[in-house]
Order: C-alpha cells, then structure tokens, then sequence
C-alpha cells in the first residue's frame, strides 16, 4: 500500500493555481519582509513562488529562497502582518528540514502548521492548501535536504515529554556595564493551561515551591538542557541553585536575536522579551547632492550629464549619528552597541547596505526623481531623501511651481497682453529650460498655449530657432499666431514642395509630423534652442517612425503641448514625458512594472499619489473650470439628445445582433474579437444612418434616419437664431452622407476631413470664422484637436467616440478664449442601443477626473457572449 504523507492530507482540499513560469529578479529578501507577501501555487511545485507585493511592482522569490528570511518574520520589527504569519510555518519547516523529514512532519508539527494556517489566509482550508504547497516547493527546490537528517539539528522536546510551559527571557542591560557583562537574562514560565501568573524560575526550581509538581520542573529542566546546545547561558537558569537570572556579555545577548538560535527558541516556545527602549531600527535616510562643480556650471546641470553623490544619513531617533558612530556601529561583532547612552541592535548585514552605498553616484534623473519625490529606492528598499546644497534649491523651485511666474516678465517684443495664469506659464517653462529640463503644458484647449510657447521664445532670446512639429491642420495658424503676436521674429513654414530651412535665424520653423518624419536627417542637423511638440498625443506611441524620428532632434529643451497628456493609459504618458524629460520614469518596461501596473489595476492607490508627486513639476495641467483661469469665458451648456430608430433601422439592427451573434458564440481568440470590433461598428453605423451601413452613394436620405431627422430640427433652430455650428462624426463616409444632405437643403457648409489639402482647410477655417457659411461638418480625428473656430455657438456631436477627452477636445474647437457667446453642446445618442451603452462608458470615464481610461473596443472585446448580448440587444420598441 502506498503511504499517503501527511501533507497530502493538510493540502487536499485544494488551492488556487497559477500556471505562469514565473522569472524571479530581486535584491535582498531581507529587505522585502516589510511589505504583504502571498504564496502562488503553479502545477508544479518548483514552479510555486513566495510573492511580496512592493510599491516598485511584484517581487517573487523561491520558496528555498524564501524560508530563511520569513523565518526572521517575528523579530523584525518592521516586517509585515503578512510576513510575520508565514514566520511560523517557516520556522517549523526549517525544523523539520534539519530532522530531514520535510515529507513527514509528525502530528504535533501538523497541529501547528493547522493552527497557522488561520492567519495565512481567511479560508483556512485555502491556507493549509498553501502551506502544503510550500512544503512541497521545498522538498523540491532541495530533494536532498527533504530526505537528509542535518547536522547540528534544532534540538526538540521528545514526542512523550509533557508540555506544560510557554518560557519568556526578559532581557535588561545594566547600568554600568563592563566588557563581559552588559545585561541580566531572566527566565520566566507560564502554565500552557489554567490562569496561573507567570513565575520567575527561581520559585520554579526553589525548594518551597509548593505550586508545580515534579513533572513541571523536569519538563523546564530538559527545555534549558536543550537550550543550551545552542545557548549555552541556558545551562545556569535552572536547578536547585539556580536564581532564575543569569549575567551574560554582547555575544550572548546577540545571540537571543539571531536568526540561528531563532528555530530552537520557536521549538522550545521561548519567547526573548527585549527592552523598551532598545533600538531595534535605525533610522536612515539618504543625502544627494551634487558631486561636484562651480555654482556658474549649474544652470542645465540635468542636461549636462552631471553626476550626483549618494550617501547615506542614519538617525538615533531623532539624533543624526556621525560618521564615526555609524563606523564603530558597522565594526562591532554583532550590530549590538552603546551609544549616545542608549543600546542599539541593528542587523549587520543592513548595516553593510549603507555602508556599501556611501559616496556611490546617481545619474542626474536618479537625482532628479529622489529630490522630487523625497524618496528613493535603494535594494528594494523605499528610503525618505534629504537633497543639499544647489540641488535642495532646485527641488524647492520645481516643488512649489505655482509661483513660477514670478520672475518673469512679459516680453517687450510680444504684441498683446498676457493673463496672469499665462504668464505663470511661461515662468514655469522657463524654469524647466534653464535647468535643461522639459515639460509637458497640458492646459485646457482654448487657454492660449501657443501665445505662451511665443512668449518663451522672446522671452529666451536664445541665438538657437525654436522648432515646432504639429499636425498638418494647425500648421496654418501656427504661422498666423506667431505674425500676430511676435511680428519682428522671422518664422519658416518648412513643408510642401521647395521647403527650405532658409531664413529662420533665430526665429521659428514651424513643420508637420509627416514632413518632420520624412526630413529627420536634415532636421536632426540643425541645432535648436527649443523642439516644441503640438498636439503631442501624435506620438504616443514610442515606437512609431514618428517619435524615434523626434527623439533624433538635438535641442536645449524639448515641450510639449496637448490638451490630453493621458487618452486611454498611462503608458501614454511615460511616451510623452520620456521626450521631455528623458528617464525620469525610467524605461517602459520599468515604468509599466513599477507604475502602471499597479495603478491602473487600483491595487496601489499610494503609488499613484507617488507618481502624481514625480511628474508634478513637469506637468502644468490648468483647467478653464480653475478659479482666476478664464471667468470671462462664457459657459457650456451639454444636453443629450436621445434618439428613436426608424422601422428601417430597427430591422437592420435586430438582422444583424442576431446574425454576428451566431458566428461570435462560434468563434474564438483573434476571429472573435474581431467579429465582435466589426459588430459594434455596424450597429454604430445603423445607428447613424441605413445608408452608412449600407454603403450607399444616392438616394433618399431623409425620413429614414432617426438621428437626421432630429439634426434637422435642431439645425432649423440653429439657423433661425443666425447660429453657427459645429457637426463632429467620427465616421469619414457619415460626413460625406451629412453634406449631402446639406446640399439638398441648399444649406451652406464646409465638410473637413483626414483628406483635405492643408491650404483648403485653412482656407475653410479663415471662411467660416469670417461668417461666409453657417454649418461646418468635421471629421473628429482629423479637425478634433489645433483648430479655432469660435464663431460657432452650437456643437453637434452625431455619434460617441470612446473617449471623452477626444470629444471635448473636439467641443474646445468652439469653447475657448476668444469666445463670447454661451457654447451649446449637443449629443446624439440612439435609445435602446449600443450607442446608449456608449454614452453610459463615456459617462463613467469622465466623472473619473484625470485617471486613466481603457480603451473602449478593446476591452468590449473581451466580454462574455452573454455580457456582449446584454450590450447590443435593442432594449426598446421604436418608431
């Protein structure tokens, strides 16, 4: 008969799995142990892994990696709840290791490993599943180990021998202590049952003791002989003669508080109390500063390849030691001292950690996230920063940020008059640059963003031209603001056939992304004082020719400027911001380990306030809604209009939910979701108009729309008012349907779009600003950002993008400075659909001011076949 191990029976009930192989890169685990650990189990025991859940994102560790530093768990003090419930198991596995029995601890052992298992997890059956697993990753990380009783073994109490005391050593130092002797160890016992007080062992051992019989003194007796084949002290604590307290010098005092005699202390169920005022933890904190250079070198020192010095500050509560302290700390035997008057007991190997990194070099960004953000991660360890000197003075101008306007006066050669928050700034791009860093000016549209980049411009009067890259429908007005407001300042449009360089002095140059992408030799020949990015969420994505190509651009300082720094993940930030402010946020691979991924799962709400702290100085993010920003700006009125279907539009509706249902429960992997992309889209396209979907070129339009008919009748108030109005699709095809219409009912209209030539859309801009025609249709990806169209009172948005920042920066075409009337945002919205489910997700995101949003198909990808059925079923009769 095969003989079923015990920890088959403690583990049987099953666990949760995780099939991951999983890669585990870390510093020191001792380092770890103040931060929640779990235990993963995977199919295969040596594949389970020891998870500690830190705020740079998750590091794991074997569970042979593992069992000695939990084993530490009770007498850290920092250690977490977590990490002090796995000390036990930890403890009693490396006991039953040293019996080589790790496949068949005994009943008593399971009983504890039971017990422990409450505090391991919730469902104590699922933390028995653990323990088992743990175990069994143990024998097989060291299958030797498992089945090989060790040498110098935990000496333990015979299966037979009575258990009838829990034992304390109370430590106290003396007063005046002497090279051999520093501290009284005192032996107490208290009854494992009944409400008898604890005693001191002198009563237990003395010859009147009336209260325990011989059992009792036997069972003490046999616990300090074991004691004392690790800790030899224990020999004189008990017998007739013995007073109960025994005198002993550092080393054996240290000793009590090793992880070596920790085991034998658990399996005899002593307990070591320590003083009140002994100093377990040091506190440290770290020093940077800058390594070295004249004050007149420091201006762009972060741009200069500057190094910056490390070195560490250690405190005696609130008593910063010296140099020499530390030193003689780090040189005695054991981490165990007097100093300043009071004993101190710091692990050794911490010690060594600090001492290693005395005087070591950061990078300027290290530098930089440290001064900033006050702290640093040093092994792991989360570490409080103190910055000195010039770099303390540099924090202290980019933390408080709001008053960076206050050195900075508006350029004389500027035409116009700035507004305060403006020139604030223009102060705060100013500071950046002069410190060679850059940043991202992420106000509201409609807040003057590019009046503030001309102003820095003159107000730098660098000898360097300022480079702009935007997207090809705003190049117009760039060249247009700039003749307005700096006339003096020679500005290049370099694009289009013939373009040349020719010309910008120390002026602007003024380019499309495309035109930048396609001459980045050229461009990255030149140097620049400023590279500026418009509309910088073009290069989100960090591997697009686009963005290397810009990456490629030599200049003092690189800004951009967007009125959505985060459109659907946070990854699109650290795109941003690592143009401007190259390796504040690290690489992508550690920015999306140790930010993203634990923000935007909402598993770390602290490392979002961290990151929030990081970027703060980099990010100006003013909104028109800010108190002192724009009180003159008229308000925004926003009213959802929902929609009926028509007959029509209804059956196509239902004919094709049922038909893509069919093949979607059929489907899977890639072909799902892209039935489930090109469903969700058709249903849009119905919703818009039958002919949209039907791919339709002529014919009748009206009277088979339900969204047209009410267009129409908003757009027969609009133009009885002498409106004029804005209409966004995001569906080239239904701009194309909507102008049709128009010109049936000979309505004056532009229609722009992703194919307009850039002078024609200027010129349709210049047009419609001028009062020539009452309707402007857009395509929204392709006129949503850059355009300034104020003359519109009305905004029509004929269907729902995902994203609300994308529709509001499409609203801002009309709602910003230079707008004097009440701005009236309408959305068409049809009832009972998908496009109402759209509304609903877009409602969510917004109310989630500045957090990240996920993108909307993609995740819908992922539904259910019941969920996604729930989504698109019409849920009303419509007429």
């Amino acid at each position: 008969m095969t003989r079923t191990s015990p920890w088959t029976r403690l583990g049987s009930r099953g666990a949760t799995r995780d099939n991951r192989r999983m890669v585990f890169v870390r510093p020191d685990l001792r380092s770890l142990l103040r931060y929640p650990v779990d235990f993963e189990l995977a199919d295969a025991p040596e594949e389970s892994r020891f998870v500690f859940r830190t705020p740079r994102g998750d590091e794991r560790a074997t569970a042979n990696e593992a069992v000695g530093p939990l084993s530490q768990g009770i007498r850290a003090l920092s250690a977490d709840d977590t990490v002090r419930a796995w000390a036990t198991p930890a403890l009693v596995a490396l006991r039953i290791m040293a019996r080589g029995a790790l496949e068949s601890p005994d009943a008593s052992e399971l009983n504890e490993l039971r017990e422990a298992a409450r505090y391991i997890d919730v469902d104590a059956s699922r933390g028995q599943a653990k323990i088992a697993g743990f175990l069994k990753a143990l024998a097989a990380d060291a299958p030797d180990v498992a089945r090989t009783p060790q040498r110098g073994r935990t000496p333990e109490p015979r299966p037979d021998e009575p258990r009838t005391f829990r034992y304390t050593l109370t430590i106290s130092f003396l007063t005046e202590p002497t090279d051999e002797q520093v501290a009284v160890v005192r032996l107490k016992a208290q009854p494992r049952t009944g409400r008898t007080a604890a005693i001191d062992a002198a009563e237990l051992f003395g010859p009147s003791s009336t209260t325990f019989n011989e059992d009792a003194r036997e069972a003490a007796t046999a616990m300090l002989g074991r004691l004392a084949e690790r800790w030899e002290p224990a020999s004189r604590l008990g017998g007739p003669h013995a007073r109960g307290a025994v005198t002993v010098g550092t080393d054996d005092v240290a000793a009590l508080g090793s992880s070596a005699l920790a085991p034998a202390l658990m399996a005899n169920h002593v307990e070591v109390q320590w003083p009140a005022d002994l100093v377990r933890e040091l506190g440290t904190s770290a020093l940077v500063q800058r390594a070295e250079g004249p004050r007149s070198d420091r201006p762009a020192a972060f741009a200069s390849g500057q190094l910056f010095r490390f070195d560490w500050q250690v405190a005696l509560g609130s008593d910063v030691l010296s140099a020499q302290e530390v030193d003689q700390l780090a040189a005695s035997q054991h981490g165990l001292l007097r100093l300043r008057n009071r004993w101190v007991f710091v692990d050794k190997n911490d010690l060594r950690d600090v001492l290693a990194r005395r005087g070591q070099e950061l990078s300027p960004f290290d530098a930089l996230r440290a001064a900033v953000t006050g702290e640093i991660d040093v092994d792991g360890r989360t570490v409080e920063v103190h910055t000195v000197g010039w770099l303390d003075e540099v924090r202290e101008r980019l933390v408080a940020r709001g008053s960076g306007g206050a050195g900075v006066q508006q350029p004389e050669s500027l035409e116009g008059t700035l507004r305060d928050y403006q020139l604030a700034g223009v102060g705060w791009m100013s500071q950046l640059v002069e410190l060679g860093l850059g940043g991202v000016l992420a106000d509201d549209m409609g807040l003057g963003k590019t009046v503030m980049l001309i102003a820095l411009h003159l107000h730098r009067q660098s000898e360097r031209p300022t480079l702009v890259v935007a997207p090809a429908s705003v190049l117009g007005n760039w060249v247009r603001e700039i003749e307005r407001f700096a006339p003096d300042v020679p500005v290049v449009r370099y694009h289009g056939p013939n373009r040349s360089l020719h010309g910008a002095g120390n002026g602007f140059v003024v380019t499309t992304y495309g035109t930048m992408r396609t001459d980045a030799d050229t461009l990255a020949d030149r140097a620049w004082g400023l590279v500026v990015a418009d509309e910088a969420q073009h290069v989100k994505n960090p591997r697009s020719r686009t963005a290397q190509a810009l990456r490629r651009l030599e200049a003092d300082a690189n800004l951009a400027l967007t009125g959505t720094p985060v459109e659907n993940s946070l990854g699109e930030l650290w795109a941003i911001l690592d143009w401007t402010t190259p390796g504040l946020l690290g690489t992508h691979e550690e920015f999306r380990s140790s930010w993203s991924q634990p923000i935007e799962s909402g598993r770390d709400r602290e490392r979002a306030a961290t990151l929030s702290r990081l970027i703060r100085p980099f990010v100006l993010r003013r909104r028109k809604s800010d108190p002192g920003i724009a009180p003159e700006l008229p308000p925004k009125i926003e009213t959802d209009h929902q929609v009926n279907l028509t007959r029509e539009q209804v059956g196509l509706y239902e004919a094709v939910v049922r038909d893509t249902m069919t093949q979607i429960e059929a489907a899977q992997g890639i072909q799902r979701r892209g039935l489930v992309i090109r469903l969700l889209t058709q249903l849009k396209q119905i919703c818009n108009h039958p002919a949209q979907f039907l791919r339709e070129t002529e014919g009748r339009l009206a009277g088979r729309s339900g969204k047209l008919g009410v267009f129409d009748d908003l757009l027969g108030e609009i133009l009885a008012e002498d409106g004029a109005v804005l209409v966004f699709t995001q569906y080239t095809q239904m701009g194309h349907l909507l102008a049709r219409h128009l010109d049936e009912r000979k309505v004056p209209h532009f229609f722009l779009h992703g194919h307009t030539p850039v002078r024609t859309r200027e010129s349709m801009v210049r047009r419609f600003q001028a009062g020539e025609v009452p309707v402007f249709v857009l395509s929204l990806k392709a006129a949503g950002t850059g355009l300034n169209l104020t003359r519109a009172d009305h905004v029509v948005h004929y269907d729902r993008w995902w994203n609300p920042a994308v529709e509001d920066q499409a609203t801002d075409r009309a709602h910003r400075i230079g707008q004097t009337r009440a701005v009236q945002v309408h959305r068409l919205v049809a009832e009972g659909t998908v496009e109402e489910s759209i509304a609903e997700l877009i409602s969510s995101k917004r109310s989630l001011a500045d957090a990240v949003v996920n993108a909307g198909e993609g995740a819908l990808t992922e539904l259910t076949d019941a969920e996604l059925a729930e989504l698109v079923t019409l849920r009303r009769s419509t007429s």
